[in-house]
């Protein structure tokens, strides 16, 4: 039997935009509600963490019928883009009675079931949302009998805990021991992230716990094959939310550079995503800077159909992050035939695989070079990368369902 743990989903009620994590958790609550359609005696459910005061160290069982039907909606609000304020109302309302659920069930009503199921009982966490909550989750593996698996997306508030809030350093460490002191499974992205995981399963003394390296999947809208983008070219797109790591203001630099030495004549930027935390100076120049009104355009909540139609027709996705777990931009970006200009860091060079340019996230002459020669057409630097991108063939989260299924059934053999 399978649980899967819905609580980042949960508390992303009403979002108009997700984040890759958001993304990760809808693939896996969809491929479960594909693979084991509810019946009269289920082999996979959907858990939450208790929110309300007092009830720390709980996680209760979420309704089926009601978490699938939220599950959907959440689904077809990001990817559809069209939900009314009322939809998003109604969205809210049913996060929030699910979020409710573990409060008004049994205590051990779902360590019972994991207890009574016919084959060996998992609980998933693929969000890192209360994975430093060890308390909760021993008590599922010591009452229900449970194998954990969970899923890490990156350790950077760990590696660079001066791009995290206050103390989110130290809460994401306590995440990650949590991980290696319970896991009985890991699945990372990208190898990068695992080597980064290694050294915490040595210090638990649990260097046997698998650690599964298995990509991630894409879930684009199909376009039209001659769909005119939105926006006349040329142009770039970045997409991020606004925050220091992400490095936009290497770009708005760039820009307001180019708006002064060749004024309309520049290609425009497109920032999608939304607005982070302690960013002012990269909104005081979306704001406030003359030379980029016109040239650089913000979109704060766009929807996936919305997103892919304008990354279609740019010349290039551009990613100077200084730090990256995955990058889901980039596979995106390369799956609608797009190149992509990206930070010399470890996620990007592994996700890309060998296709994208990449460039030093401090290199502002590099980046204003290739952006110039990306604009141009033809541009000899952009076919050489589209040459390159036409052996390229993304992983499926088909693929790595499989890799995971496959995970299971190595933890489900070896003795607890």
């Amino acid at each position: 039997m399978i649980v899967l743990d819905l609580s980042r989903l949960l508390s992303r009620a009403g979002r108009e935009a997700a984040t890759g994590i958001d993304r990760v958790e809808l693939a896996y609550a969809e491929h479960l509600i594909a693979t084991y359609p509810i019946t009269g005696r289920s082999r996979a459910g959907f858990a939450a963490a208790a929110s309300l005061p007092g009830m720390a160290g709980r996680i209760g069982s979420l309704p089926r019928s009601a978490a699938e039907a939220y599950v959907r909606a959440l689904a077809a609000s990001w990817r559809e883009g069209q939900a009314t304020r009322a939809e998003y109302r109604r969205i809210r309302s049913m996060g929030l009675r699910l979020r409710l659920a573990p409060f008004f069930a049994r205590p051990n009503a779902l360590p019972s079931r994991l207890r009574t199921a016919a084959a060996t009982p998992f609980y998933f966490l693929v969000s890192h949302h209360h994975l430093e909550d060890r308390r909760a989750i021993e008590r599922l593996k010591q009452r229900g009998g449970a194998r954990f698996i969970c899923l890490i997306h990156d350790l950077i508030p760990t590696q660079f805990p001066e791009y995290a809030k206050p103390g989110q350093g130290q809460r994401h460490r306590e995440r990650i021991e949590g991980a290696a002191a319970l896991a009985d499974g890991v699945i990372v992205a990208a190898e990068a992230t695992g080597d980064a995981f290694l050294p915490f399963l040595d210090r638990a003394g649990r260097r046997s716990v698998p650690v599964l390296v298995a990509p991630f999947g894409l879930d684009l809208p199909s376009l039209p094959p001659d769909s005119a983008p939105p926006l006349a070219p040329p142009y770039f797109v970045y997409v991020g939310t606004i925050e220091a790591r992400k490095n936009h203001l290497l770009l708005l630099n760039l820009w307001r550079a180019l708006a002064q030495e060749i004024g309309a004549a520049a290609p425009r930027l497109v920032l999608i995503g939304q607005r982070g935390w302690e960013t002012e100076n990269v909104i005081d120049m979306l704001e406030r800077c003359p030379g980029l009104r016109g040239l650089v355009i913000e979109h704060n909540r766009l929807p996936d159909a919305e997103m892919a139609r304008l990354l279609k027709g740019a010349r290039a996705l551009l990613l100077p992050s200084f730090a990256e777990g995955f990058g889901f931009p980039v596979i995106e970006a390369l799956a609608l035939g797009v190149p992509a200009l990206c930070s010399d860091v470890p996620g990007l060079r592994e996700t890309g695989g060998g296709v994208p340019e990449l460039i030093d996230p401090l290199d502002g002459c590099g980046w204003r070079t290739a952006i110039l020669d990306y604009a141009t057409d033809p541009s000899p630097r952009r076919e050489a990368q589209l040459q390159r991108l036409s052996e390229w063939r993304p992983t499926s989260w088909a693929d790595h369902f499989a890799a995971v299924e496959r995970l299971v059934e190595r933890v489900a053999a070896s003795p607890r």
